[in-house]
């Protein structure tokens, strides 16, 4: 792809529009460090005009839709990712750098899954209904109605740039409401093509907009302070949820955050040892370590940490980067060069500590071609205290902390002794220790014996520094819709 002709533009209002401003700024590739398509930045006007129009879009016919009506759009949406799968597939790996394995076998799948999931929740779901005694004899009847919440600002991350906007834009639209969506500038592409999506499927101008930029002082804070949004949806980092939470906060809109982990595994010694490494450098890895719900905690009981700290180096030593296309390759670069940057400057910060690096540490050696990308080992480390900052603070990258341990008593307090509270993996052979400890580990998930099996009928989100309210099933009908009661007099 050539950034000369592949541009990128805000959608607002059912058409394809430049910013107002004339601003324009690079995607980046990052396997090589190039660009492959230009951005129209939008203005805080672009933004206003793509709140207003989806105000109007709430009184016109979608504000009317039925349940029957919006799940066969939601199911048309679906269908048509799929028939355009080689179009996402490519933008997805050209805005990540991921591996073409990875994205096929989840980032597009799930695209298409969350539009078909939220279509047969809606589909599914009941209101309650309450007979009531009064004092006349003659009853009354209570019942639940949902309504759409209205115009929703959506906020995805660049790490799962496709899977987490359909995440948020399939319930929203299931619900009824309309959506101002703001990519990542560092992957706008599966979000303007998702754009094309909604108008080749025919929805109604204004239901869905995009709006292209950057956060501070751009279409990110424009978005978020504009008093015509009634609530706002985000997943990132948990600075830039603060950031968000204090925009919400005038007009007391509603806001659903799914924020950063510093995420713990737990290895028994009872555990299916090999699973728990193919898992657990699974969970440290993919991606290259850029996921929310990735593992950089490791405590292992201390009968098995050698065998398990050396096989989850030779997993890491395993690892190939490479082109995206090669089958061979397993394991792609970081987003860019700022966030490399950051990541071996936590490397940096626990060689000093004292760490012992038992695998990588550093940047790989690269073919020509892709030595302006933004590659990083995979690297695994023991030996740093609890409250060294590499232990406490997320790295979002490749990496992960081993420690031993003795006891439950002990690891239940390793495990919690964090700020973040997003997810958990506890490996054991023992269901009653399964059943005695998940309750207790402070995290939205625990996996057991497992990570990252999702059934998108089940709630999603974290607690502490991890955000707050929760995604998926009815949960998110719940964030998306108001429920109004009604009471007839019999």
């Amino acid at each position: 792809m050539d950034s000369t002709n592949v541009r990128l533009l805000n959608f607002i209002n059912g058409s394809f529009q430049e910013g107002s401003a004339g601003n324009w700024f690079e995607d980046i590739r990052p396997t090589d460090g190039k660009p492959h398509a230009i951005v129209s930045e939008a203005s805080r006007e672009d933004v206003d005009r793509a709140v207003r129009a989806a105000r109007a879009a709430l009184r016109g016919p979608w504000g009317r839709t039925s349940v029957a009506e919006r799940v066969k759009v939601l199911n048309a949406i679906a269908a048509e990712i799929e028939r355009r799968f080689d179009e996402f597939l490519a933008a997805e790996v050209a805005d990540t750098g991921k591996p073409h394995s990875l994205a096929r076998a989840v980032d597009i799948p799930r695209g298409a899954a969350n539009f078909r999931a939220f279509a047969g929740i809606l589909a599914n779901r009941g209101a309650p209904a309450f007979p009531t005694d009064t004092p006349d004899g003659t009853g009354a009847l209570n019942y639940a109605v949902r309504r759409p919440k209205g115009v929703i600002a959506v906020i995805s991350p660049w790490n799962l740039p496709l899977l987490l906007m359909t995440w948020k834009v399939a319930p929203a639209l299931a619900c009824g409401n309309t959506v101002v969506a703001k990519p990542s500038e560092e992957t706008p592409y599966t979000c303007t093509l998702l754009a094309e999506v909604m108008d080749a499927i025919g929805l109604p101008p204004g239901v869905f907009n995009v709006v292209h930029g950057f956060g501070p002082h751009s279409a990110g804070a424009f978005l978020c302070e504009h008093e015509g949004v009634d609530a706002i949806t985000f997943t990132g980092e948990t600075k830039t949820g603060e950031a968000i939470m204090h925009a919400a906060a005038a007009g007391t809109r509603d806001l659903s955050a799914e924020l950063g982990g510093k995420n713990p595994a737990i290895v028994f010694a009872d555990a299916d040892i090999d699973a728990a490494i193919a898992g657990t450098a699974r969970s440290a890895f993919i991606n290259c370590g850029q996921v929310c719900l990735c593992t950089e905690r490791v405590y292992v009981e201390r009968p098995a940490f050698e065998r398990f700290a050396e096989g989850l180096v030779q997993a890491a030593h395993n690892l190939v980067p490479g082109p995206p296309d090669h089958d061979a390759t397993t394991i792609g670069p970081l987003i860019s060069a700022e966030h490399r940057e950051k990541v071996i400057a936590a490397y940096g910060v626990a060689a000093s500590g004292g760490a012992h690096v038992l695998a990588g540490g550093g940047i790989p050696d690269m073919p020509e071609a892709l030595t302006g990308g933004f590659w990083i080992e995979p690297t695994v480390w023991t030996g740093l205290p609890e409250d060294s900052v590499p232990v406490r603070e997320e790295i979002f990258g490749p990496v992960c902390h081993i420690a031993p341990f003795d006891d439950e008593d002990e690891v239940l307090h390793l495990a919690n002794a964090s700020s973040y509270g997003l997810a958990a993996t506890l490996w054991t052979e023992n269901l009653s220790r399964a059943h005695r400890l998940s309750p207790h580990i402070e995290a939205g998930i625990v996996w057991v014996n497992t990570w990252n099996l999702r059934d998108l009928r089940t709630p999603f989100g974290g607690v502490k520094r991890s955000g707050i309210g929760r995604e998926g099933g009815t949960w998110s009908l719940d964030f998306y819709s108001e429920t109004k009661n009604v009471c007839i007099k019999l």
